[in-house]
């Protein structure tokens, strides 16, 4: 499997499973919902900036075209799954709101995956593991041959 189309797929049901559990929470608590919203934002950030440092660690080829073509699926794939999930489990959301959903929220669903997973795979340069390290370092090689 390509590794953008399983990022992608992973996180779209991620962020729908996170939208349509904040959907649901907001209507049964309209006036609480900062800290949960915040709690899940960092979730979200934080699992695609891990997946990054990860994806380094392992070189992944071509780790930083499958991280944007993932996040455009994710976004757009949240987009609609956030629309089937919101109607399905919190109220009658039609398909009205699939327009704003494939748009402005896909835009923002992306940017809440590539942007992290950048930064993520940017840190996974500066914390390479020291196993890595000790046995990508030629010196060392050298010395035991």
């Amino acid at each position: 499997m390509r590794t953008w189309l399983l990022r992608g797929g992973v996180l779209a049901v991620l962020h729908t499973f996170a939208q349509t559990i904040m959907a649901a929470f907001e209507v049964n608590h309209p006036t609480s919902t900062g800290t949960l919203a915040a709690l899940v934002l960092g979730g979200l950030v934080g699992v695609a900036a891990v997946w990054g440092v990860v994806d380094t660690w392992r070189s992944v080829q071509g780790r930083e075209i499958a991280w944007l073509l993932a996040a455009l699926l994710a976004g757009w794939g949240a987009g609609v799954l956030g629309v089937i999930g919101r109607s399905a489990f919190v109220d009658q959301t039609g398909v009205s709101e699939l327009g704003s959903a494939l748009t402005g929220g896909a835009a923002f669903t992306a940017l809440l995956v590539v942007v992290p997973a950048g930064i993520g795979m940017l840190v996974g340069k500066w914390l390479d593991p020291p196993t890595r390290r000790k046995a990508a370092d030629p010196s060392d090689r050298a010395a035991t041959s």
